[in-house]
């Protein structure tokens, strides 16, 4: 009874503040918290990236390992992205089997990237039919105060983005795979931003706070690549967003997509 009170109070005093265009941090209600990327931040990680969103952090680390390539897709490689939230970065997590938020969160960030079609598979091929890289990126959550969703994908993105992949040769006399000291980058054809808005009453804010993100009504995040193809679109919460609020969202998460990518 008591929590039910102060999540009244607390949605409350946010859904006033908004009518006013304000909001509890000091934001305007388009205004994203302040953002810093450092790359390269796991030294055995192929690619690294440590993401401070305010004060939300999450730490990406991508590993590669040869494999065999999906039977329907023999010449391209494989990406698989995976979220962690271990109970240090919030009280709310718990430890165990992924969470359904664990797994909406991967699934998320993970479609926005690979439909976006941001790197290209093909050229992540050893032997055709054989042997592909297959990139791991893990994504943790060290801290959470809202919007884990831009987080965990911008902390993906740069983490790919300062990837090295090692390059490899096919012996012509046996025919093995030999891999060399020498790398090269993660080919990239496009870059991919995540947008996320929460709606409080009649009120739509980006990049959500914790505490805005408790008391919303619906969740929308879009990811848009840098030349502003929709990759992909996920809904979250009971809430409704009408189309033309839809609308409105693309088309500021396309203005704000050429800030992120630079």
């Amino acid at each position: 009874m008591k929590q039910d009170i102060v999540g009244t109070l607390e949605r409350g005093h946010i859904e006033s503040l908004l009518e006013k265009g304000k909001r509890i941090d000091g934001r305007g209600l388009l205004e994203r918290r302040p953002l810093d990327i450092r790359i390269n931040v796991i030294k055995k990680a192929e690619g690294s990236a440590l993401v401070r969103l305010g004060d939300t952090k999450v730490i990406t680390g991508v590993k590669l390992q040869a494999g065999a390539p999906y039977p329907d897709m023999p010449d391209e490689g494989v990406f698989i992205l995976s979220a962690e939230m271990p109970p240090l970065a919030s009280p709310t997590f718990e430890s165990g089997p992924p969470s359904e938020d664990a797994i909406e969160l991967s699934r998320v960030a993970d479609r926005g990237i690979r439909e976006s079609k941001m790197i290209d598979t093909k050229k992540l091929c050893i032997k055709e039919g054989e042997q592909v890289w297959i990139v791991f990126a893990d994504a943790y959550i060290l801290d959470d105060y809202g919007n884990l969703f831009d987080a965990v994908s911008i902390a993906t993105v740069s983490a790919l983005i300062s990837t090295q992949i090692p390059r490899t040769v096919i012996n012509e006399e046996t025919g093995a795979i030999e891999t060399l000291e020498e790398t090269f980058d993660m080919p990239l054809t496009h870059l991919v931003g995540s947008h996320t808005f929460a709606k409080v009453g009649n009120n739509i804010v980006y990049d959500p706070s914790l505490s805005e993100e408790r008391v919303a009504d619906a969740r929308f995040t879009v990811s848009i690549r840098d030349d502003g193809f929709v990759s992909a679109m996920q809904k979250g919460g009971s809430g409704v967003f009408t189309y033309d609020e839809i609308e409105t969202i693309i088309d500021i998460a396309k203005e704000k997509n050429h800030e992120l990518i630079e």
